[in-house]
Parts: C-alpha cells; structure tokens; sequence
C-alpha cells in the first residue's frame, strides 16, 4: 500500500475548471480565471457560505501552492 500513489477526487478540480463567478466584479469569470488578489480578499473578509466558498477556497490554495498544474493537466484530458 505505501508503494501506491494518492488517489485524490478530482471532480472538485474538475468544477474549478468549469465554474463561473455568480456575482460582483468578477461575475462570469471562471473561478480559475480570478486574480489572485480576489482570492485573497475573501481570505480576509471571509469565503461564502456551500459549494461557490468551497471553490473559492481550493481555488485559493491552488495558487498559494503553486499547483496550476493540477487544472491545467485536467483541461488538457492528462488526468
């Protein structure tokens, strides 16, 4: 078991690939689209509330971390 690779769920990288921002500035941007400056705003003043909080958030520790990639192999059907 410690020789198999992490099996994560990627239907949540999969919705980041194709979820539109509902409302504000950004509204009809894709969530992976948004700057990281958005993102961190709402790390300050707080993530809405169920799924679209839940995007916010991933989306958010995506770029901290520098894990683009991870959208970017599911875009082109590597993943």
């Amino acid at each position: 078991m410690a020789d198999e690779p992490a099996q994560g769920n990627t239907d949540i990288l999969r919705e980041l690939i194709h979820y539109q921002m509902p409302f504000g500035k950004y509204k009809g941007h894709l969530i992976r689209t948004l700057p990281v400056s958005y993102l961190e705003w709402f790390v300050q003043k707080g993530f809405p509330a169920g799924k679209l909080g839940m995007l916010l958030q991933t989306m958010y520790e995506i770029r901290l971390n520098g894990l683009e990639y991870l959208l970017d192999g599911l875009r082109k059907g590597k993943m």
